[in-house]
């Protein structure tokens, strides 16, 4: 898993590529905040080595929750900037600080 924060100068915003290896995972997405948890927003794409990947605008000097879900079953990023605990999830919710 990791996080690739890419910002750029010219604009408000910092490209973020999510990438999770899950080689024998048939479907992965990124959920969080900015897509509203939404796993149709946030699929990722499958590369030949197995890793899933995708890269986002997201909004400069903010923080985001977030989880991967792989085939179903939601998992944290460990390359985060922090962990939040979420009451409602009852589990921890992986933190990206942009």
């Amino acid at each position: 898993m990791s996080l690739k924060k890419q910002f750029i100068k010219t604009k408000p915003v910092c490209k973020v590529t999510f990438s999770i290896d899950a080689k024998d995972a048939d479907s992965a997405a990124v959920v969080g905040d900015f897509n509203n948890w939404n796993p149709s927003e946030g699929t990722l794409s499958k590369l030949k080595n197995g890793t899933f990947k995708a890269t986002y605008d997201l909004v400069k000097d903010a923080i985001y929750e977030f989880k991967y879900i792989i085939d179903g079953t939601y998992v944290n990023d460990p390359e985060a900037d922090s962990y939040k605990w979420n009451d409602y999830a009852g589990s921890e919710n992986s933190v990206l600080v942009v």
